[in-house]
């Protein structure tokens, strides 16, 4: 009788010392962020044109929610802003024109700030890459996704901002 009252006693012992591993082994799934479920979302983009004899500045930066602008003179020190929040579906409209996968396609061109010109800048943030773009307009056949945005974005901001 003693053999079967040591089985049991070391089957009892065993098995406490296994269940714990038993259950450690059970890894708690993780949790991905949302930005790495959607690498290719666009997130953010801005649109600044900046130069010009006298430092003008137009800088207009819009997310899902929200757009704000700003725009001054460097030289005459002015300067104005303006925010407003935006509907997911002003998002939507926004940037449909914008094709991530032909993102990395689009060209830019030389700056034009050396001799007095102003600077048009994209940037097109996604959670996998940031996309900057000067003077991108001399890429005819690319930038209609960009001139598109232009068009979207000009219907939501005030006209001394357009």
């Amino acid at each position: 009788m003693m053999p079967a009252i040591k089985n049991n006693y070391l089957k009892l012992l065993f098995s406490l010392f296994l269940l714990p591993a038993f259950f450690s082994c059970d890894k708690k799934k993780e949790q991905i962020p949302a930005a790495l479920q959607h690498p290719n979302e666009i997130t953010f983009i801005s649109l600044s044109n900046i130069g010009g004899e006298q430092g003008n500045y137009k800088i207009i930066k819009v997310t899902k929610d929200s757009i704000h602008a700003e725009q001054g003179i460097a030289e005459q020190q002015t300067h104005q802003e303006w925010s407003s929040a935006i509907t997911a579906q002003n998002w939507k409209n926004l940037i449909a024109s914008i094709k991530v996968k032909d993102l990395d396609e689009i060209q830019s061109s030389p700056s034009k700030q050396s001799v007095d010109g102003i600077d048009e800048t994209f940037q097109i943030r996604t959670p996998k890459k940031s996309h900057i773009y000067v003077n991108s307009y001399a890429d005819t056949v690319h930038y209609k996704q960009l001139k598109q945005f232009k068009e979207q974005l000009n219907l939501l901001l005030p006209t001394e901002y357009q």
